[in-house]
């Protein structure tokens, strides 16, 4: 692999931005008992991968910029530790409503998210191929 460094520099660099942008949600919407910081992060993360990846599996995509995005900055900017460690905070101290809210919105929702992103990105992609085409 000719691009390894540059692979690993792309990821080091969108895993330092998504964790950035991270952080910055969580002070920006800090709850003490609904972590809606972390919920935003997921599903928002869990969309921008499958935007991502439907365009990567209907388009010639740079490695680079795919590793970028998807390893470092998606990966950056989720949390699957902070989601169960949320959990287990609100097991003791939130109602039972607050914990099926949390964990249904994040994991049904980011899966949703993302199906929802790699259906529109596939779509855009075979609408301008239709479109280079006809011209």
């Amino acid at each position: 692999m000719k691009n390894h460094g540059l692979i690993l520099l792309a990821i080091f660099i969108g895993g330092a931005l998504g964790t950035i942008f991270r952080f910055l949600i969580n002070t920006e919407v800090s709850s003490i008992l609904f972590p809606l910081g972390t919920v935003i992060e997921n599903l928002g993360g869990s969309l921008l991968l499958g935007l991502l990846t439907g365009y990567i599996l209907n388009k010639e995509f740079s490695p680079i910029l795919k590793e970028g995005i998807g390893v470092g900055f998606c990966g950056g900017f989720t949390t699957m530790s902070t989601l169960a460690a949320d959990t287990i905070f609100l097991f003791g101290q939130a109602s039972s409503p607050s914990i099926v809210i949390y964990l249904v919105s994040s994991l049904f929702g980011g899966i949703l998210l993302a199906v929802i992103g790699m259906a529109m990105s596939t779509a855009f992609v075979h609408r301008k191929k239709r479109a280079d085409e006809i011209q």
